[in-house]
């Protein structure tokens, strides 16, 4: 079989005739090819995070801030992100929103493998559904 899609890349929900779903193949494919990302947990809480220097483009102007790859989510969580960066822009959005929800609703900071699980949820979501198109 070619590599390409034929046509069966429209949807992250169609599986070609040998079981492959190209939707999810691209997003894997952009993480790999967008460079490394490192979280190292400290004895004493605290979580350094660490990404590789991204290859600029001509095209960006590197002073906006497009090139960011390590976010601030609250005073108690970051994220640090690989693949295609306008996707990891809307998951730090989703990180950010329940975090506020959920110190407006519990009074107090989201625990950290709560919000992990609520966006491996949301990014889950986005795998299942033939009319989204899968994270990357």
């Amino acid at each position: 079989m070619a590599s390409s899609g034929s046509g069966y890349d429209l949807s992250s929900s169609t599986f070609s005739p040998d079981g492959r779903l190209f939707q999810v193949e691209y997003a894997t494919k952009a993480v790999e090819q967008a460079g490394t990302v490192i979280g190292i947990a400290c004895q004493d809480g605290a979580v350094v995070l660490g990404v590789s220097k991204p290859i600029l483009h001509k095209m960006v102007v590197p002073t906006t801030g497009s090139y960011k790859r390590i976010h601030h989510v609250h005073e108690r969580a970051g994220v640090a992100s690989t693949g295609f960066l306008p996707d990891a822009r809307v998951l730090v959005s989703r990180a950010m929103d329940e975090a506020s929800d959920w110190k407006a609703q519990y009074g107090t900071s989201i625990p950290p493998d709560t919000l992990a699980a609520r966006l491996g949820s949301y990014v889950h979501y986005f795998t299942l559904h033939g009319a989204l198109r899968p994270f990357g």
